[in-house]
């Protein structure tokens, strides 16, 4: 492991989020080695260039350093590359095989105007309106709202039900998730919806007792008096709960050690399989939105 992070500069005309986080999604690849982001935003003339340059010069000796840069004047991006090729520094264009690809295809160039507004996607408002749908429902709090639902969720606590209700949202579903209890019926509502919408969640009882057990000691308690983080306990539950899963005839996922993208590219594959089965469709989104694992 190297002494000291290395440095990657992000170059942007505008906020630099966009390679900001392409540069976080790739360091994770380097568990190994440490990194620090470095952002020079709102880079849109030769002069305010020259200033990230001085400061990226200021670093050397102390760190390695990549160069990461999302600048939509082809002029600006070529300093850079002429910049980083002599300073035999690593470098990305980010954004100048994206301008060029397009413009092929296009069959015109691209305008080069910094900071333009990217819009409103047609999906937007579905992602917004499923989004609000899947935290006003979180936990069955309203089970009348049962039958607006793209996608329900049945599981334990903490079984990881309400993130993916959130991630499902973001996806322009709109999702509820209904907490299976250990001695209280589920509600009458959850039988009324048509069972190919309905994905059960389940996972390692172990994991699930050290989730519980963070979330119990956060909140200044113990936990074991009521079975809530007692691992015998927990067996018990999920057993009760595998039998509801099994009554509603649900497929169920184990989300023990599952990113939530796949967990979410599960449940959408296994919703419109199960609606093409009785030739029903899981609505889609404006914008055809897919998440795949």
């Amino acid at each position: 492991m190297v002494a000291t992070p290395l440095e990657i500069h992000v170059i942007a005309d505008s906020t630099g989020e966009t390679a900001a986080r392409l540069a976080r999604a790739a360091q994770v690849q380097f568990p190994q080695t440490k990194f620090v982001i470095v952002r020079h935003p709102r880079v849109r003339n030769p002069e305010q260039l020259l200033q990230a340059f001085d400061e990226i010069n200021g670093s050397a000796g102390q760190a390695s350093r990549v160069v990461f840069f999302t600048l939509v004047n082809a002029e600006m991006r070529g300093m850079v590359q002429r910049y980083c090729t002599d300073k035999a520094i690593p470098h990305a264009d980010l954004m100048g095989d994206a301008l060029e690809a397009l413009g092929k295809a296009a069959g015109r160039s691209a305008d080069e105007v910094p900071m333009r507004p990217v819009g409103v996607e047609a999906d937007y408002f579905d992602r917004i309106s499923a989004m609000e749908f899947a935290v006003r429902n979180d936990d069955g709090v309203m089970p009348e709202s049962l039958r607006d639902c793209d996608i329900c969720l049945v599981g334990a606590s903490r079984s990881g039900k309400t993130p993916l209700s959130i991630y499902l949202g973001y996806a322009g579903y709109k999702t509820v998730n209904v907490p299976i209890v250990p001695g209280i019926a589920p509600p009458e509502q959850l039988r009324s919806i048509e069972r190919w919408r309905i994905v059960g969640l389940t996972i390692d009882a172990e994991r699930l007792l050290q989730i519980r057990t963070r979330r119990v000691k956060g909140m200044g308690g113990f936990g074991t008096k009521d079975g809530y983080s007692d691992l015998a306990k927990i067996y018990d539950e999920l057993d009760e709960v595998g039998a509801v899963q099994r009554a509603l005839g649900c497929p169920v996922i184990d989300t023990t050690g599952l990113a939530l993208e796949e967990a979410a590219a599960r449940v959408i594959e296994i919703v419109e399989e199960r609606a093409h089965r009785v030739g029903a469709h899981l609505r889609r989104p404006a914008g055809s939105m897919k998440i795949r694992p």
